[in-house]
């Protein structure tokens, strides 16, 4: 299937809007600071969409809606496990996260968070963090790769390679001219592209069923579990699709928003409006997937479907929609894309340039210099994830559920403890980097019976036994540490 002229206008653009807001935010990048954090001026509702848009990226267009159009509306718990996630992450991390970063040295990374809140002179903390946050992000940063590709492959007719090359080519132009300004605004327009898809998309395709109760009773003749809750879900699925929410406590591209946010009196309307958000665009995605069970049950595109499920919201807006309209829904989904990877290949930048660069090659580098390696390791990245994505095969829900237990496994159970104990010293943040990472990677090549749950759980679970038992019979946190969690915490109490 190839895209018609008025869609190829829209999408088009689309994308001359997201690169003229790269080329904008472009001129008011003048420092490392503004490049990687935006100089902490976030307002609330830019906070909230970007975030959230950073956060679901093409898994709510593409990864979520090819689960339920083949798995039935149980792959749908997964949504219960990510909002409540979702919601505890705001609640508990972001006023501390956004407190503790600036009063621990002003810190612009994770790395840099972890190293000045525990006092690391030794700077294992930052370099093993931002070790962590290249490989993962890496295969994340790949997922979003194979989304493009799925995308231009299925609109345009191109060959997957191509494809690949053409989606990167974009994202990575003005993620390496605007930095975080150009990721957090396009990501704001992205994020309301995003939801108003998810409204638009089976509000239409509805009509055409002549409504939910017919599309259900099509959908019981073609095969009944498909329509209930709990069909062929086992405990061990059950438990994992829950699990995915304590994934939310360690994703890096969600907690650089909640440094960024221009206050901590801010971050409780971004709650109410990212969590609106997410809700409304959850639901969205799981009905998109849904009904496209009914609607391509007796359509040619159900052929194409049997080896890409993924491609289910694709195909309905290029068959359902006016050829206008289609490309604005083919530019949501290109938004979902974009919205991660440009977030991802800028934290990826930042450890090499912070983390590695400055801290361990050149500590006199002027900020103009680190810029420019900033940029530069936006491209080294995005190539190393093409590298991951060549593969046609490769399915983005598989790749961002590994990304998503690594970073959850590794960083979940340090940030939120660093930010609740007083008590938690160095050696068992370590220990908790360390033990959730190697976890995660183990765990994934084991199967059968509780093996199978997703290892994000027994990786988040054997982590935090490792940063509590370190932290109480190993070495105690000196005096500074202690002090300077306290300091957060006295001014978390005043501002509450």
């Amino acid at each position: 299937m190839t895209m018609s002229t008025p869609t190829l206008i829209t999408f088009i653009v689309y994308l001359v809007g997201m690169l003229a807001i790269g080329g904008i935010a472009y001129r008011l990048t003048n420092n490392l600071s503004d490049y990687i954090l935006g100089g902490r001026k976030l307002g609330s509702a830019v906070t909230a969409l970007s975030a959230g848009a950073s956060d679901m990226s093409a898994w709510l267009l593409l990864g979520l809606p090819g689960a339920i159009y083949l798995g039935g509306l149980s792959e749908g718990w997964i949504a219960l496990g990510l909002v409540v996630g979702a919601y505890l992450n705001w609640r508990i991390n972001a006023p501390r996260l956004r407190l503790f970063t600036e009063l621990a040295g002003d810190a612009i990374t994770l790395p840099d968070y972890f190293e000045n809140r525990f006092y690391d002179n030794s700077n294992a903390l930052r370099l093993i963090s931002a070790i962590i946050i290249l490989i993962f992000f890496t295969f994340y940063t790949s997922s979003g790769m194979v989304a493009g590709a799925t995308l231009f492959e299925s609109s345009f007719g191109m060959e997957y390679q191509s494809a690949l090359w053409i989606g990167a080519i974009v994202i990575v132009s003005y993620t390496f001219f605007g930095g975080f300004l150009a990721v957090c605004w396009t990501d704001f327009f992205q994020a309301i592209l995003m939801m108003l898809a998810m409204v638009v998309a089976p509000a239409v395709v509805l009509y055409e069923l002549n409504g939910l109760e017919a599309a259900v009773g099509q959908i019981n003749q073609i095969n009944p579990i498909l329509s209930h809750w709990s069909e062929g879900l086992t405990l061990v699925g059950f438990i994992s699709l829950q699990a995915w929410g304590l994934g939310y406590f360690g994703q890096p591209h969600v907690l650089v928003r909640f440094m960024a946010i221009e206050s901590v009196a801010s971050v409780a309307p971004a709650r109410r409006i990212a969590m609106s958000w997410m809700i409304i665009s959850l639901f969205g995605a799981m009905l998109t997937g849904f009904l496209g069970i009914a609607y391509f049950a007796e359509r040619p595109e159900a052929v194409q479907l049997a080896t890409n499920s993924e491609a289910v919201f694709i195909l309905l807006t290029q068959v359902v929609f006016n050829p206008w309209f289609a490309g604005f829904l083919l530019a949501a989904i290109l938004a979902a894309i974009m919205s991660t990877i440009d977030s991802q290949l800028l934290i990826c930048s930042s450890a090499i340039t912070e983390d590695f660069y400055k801290r361990f090659y050149r500590r006199e580098a002027t900020e103009k210099e680190l810029v420019l390696v900033g940029r530069i390791s936006v491209i080294v990245i995005a190539l190393l994830a093409i590298f991951v994505g060549q593969d046609p095969d490769s399915k983005v829900l598989a790749l961002v559920s590994y990304a998503w237990a690594g970073f959850g496994a590794a960083f979940g159970p340090v940030i939120l403890m660093s930010v609740v104990w007083r008590g938690m010293s160095r050696d068992g943040a370590i220990a908790g980097m360390v033990v959730g990472a190697l976890t995660v990677v183990g765990w994934k090549q084991l199967s059968g019976g509780w093996f199978d749950v997703y290892e994000l759980l027994p990786g988040f679970v054997f982590a935090s036994l490792a940063i509590v038992l370190v932290s109480k019979f190993g070495r105690k946190p000196d005096t500074q540490v202690t002090e300077l969690f306290d300091q957060m915490n006295s001014k978390y109490k005043e501002q509450l």
